[in-house]
């Protein structure tokens, strides 16, 4: 009992160290205090109770003060706090400076929480970046189309990170710039021969303003001919006009069918009203004959002059057959 009660007393020593050098970042605070950075053992159980990893922040510090970089502790954990990369923000600045290039902490901690990598903007800035357009294609004023693929060397901008436009704007514009400038050329052979007029165009139009890149050059990579758009447009513009032609014919010859098929329904309709006319003429000349208007010498006289219309009449069509009637006028 008595081995037993002298071990309680060790156990809960051992334990209660345990716990405070778990809690307690002492060997964190040694390793600053070796590297000079002076950050009080309170403030890292301050960090802790305010849900700050002590690590996090006193590593990026130790890396500032060894880097030359005078740097507020109080602005590292509000970044941390801000959901910032204090790490990365460090790097960017130590970065900057070996480069030369004027970056404060308060516009890199702003570059990093606005969500750019702020790193590779100042690498960027150093070692300018070539962005490949897709294939862009444009027609020519004689209707012939030209493809053609640019490589846009870009530097970023630290100042215009906050706000600037990315490298979605920069190929846009570029691609339009191509399409304008292929498109006011007045054949294909021009660009052809000096493939080169487009990149001047394109960087005469500052297109890089309001994005967070300064564009540094931009090279015509490849030029193909394409279509001849021009003579398909021509062509489809020709048949349209055909078809159109075929459907203007199709509706006049409707017309004129409708147009004859009403003229023969008028004519049969005056041969039915001449019928018609014939049919009263013998009751006429009966009624005529009942009431006593016309007499029989009258009748028979009228009849005798229809038979000699008809008789000329008969000879009249046998002459117009070629055969000269002079033997039945003999008769």
């Amino acid at each position: 009992m008595a081995e037993f009660a002298f071990l309680i007393p060790t156990f809960l020593v051992i334990l209660l160290l345990v716990l405070f050098f778990s809690f307690i970042p002492v060997g964190l605070w040694i390793s600053a205090a070796a590297a000079d950075v002076r950050v009080g053992i309170f403030y890292m159980i301050g960090m802790k109770l305010r849900r700050v990893p002590p690590h996090r922040i006193v590593n990026a510090l130790i890396k500032a003060e060894k880097a030359g970089l005078e740097i507020d502790i109080d602005k590292l954990e509000a970044h941390y706090l801000a959901g910032g990369n204090v790490d990365r923000v460090i790097d960017a600045l130590i970065a900057a400076q070996r480069a030369g290039i004027d970056l404060v902490f308060e516009r890199a901690a702003a570059i990093d929480l606005a969500g750019r990598d702020v790193l590779q903007a100042v690498q960027m800035s150093v070692n300018p970046k070539v962005i490949e357009t897709p294939v862009v294609s444009a027609v020519a004023k004689n209707g012939i189309e030209l493809k053609a693929k640019a490589r846009v060397t870009v530097r970023a901008d630290i100042n215009r990170l906050v706000g600037g436009a990315g490298e979605e704007t920069i190929i846009a514009r570029v691609g339009e710039g191509i399409v304008t400038t292929i498109g006011s050329a007045e054949n294909h052979e021009a660009v052809l021969e000096n493939p080169d007029m487009i990149s001047q165009t394109v960087l005469a139009k500052g297109l890089d303003a309001g994005t967070a890149f300064e564009i540094v050059s931009i090279d015509i990579a490849d030029v193909d001919v394409g279509a001849n758009i021009g003579a398909r447009l021509r062509a489809d513009q020709a048949e349209a006009e055909k078809v159109m032609a075929q459907a203007k014919a199709e509706e006049r010859r409707a017309m004129a069918v409708a147009q004859e098929q009403e003229m023969r329904a008028e004519t049969q309709r005056m041969r039915a009203k001449v019928v018609e006319a014939e049919a009263e003429v013998p009751r006429a000349l009966a009624q005529a004959l009942r009431e006593g208007r016309i007499g029989v010498m009258e009748y028979l006289q009228m009849q005798n002059i229809k038979a000699d219309t008809a008789m000329r009449e008969s000879l009249g069509g046998g002459q117009r057959g070629g055969q000269p009637g002079g033997g039945q006028t003999q008769k």
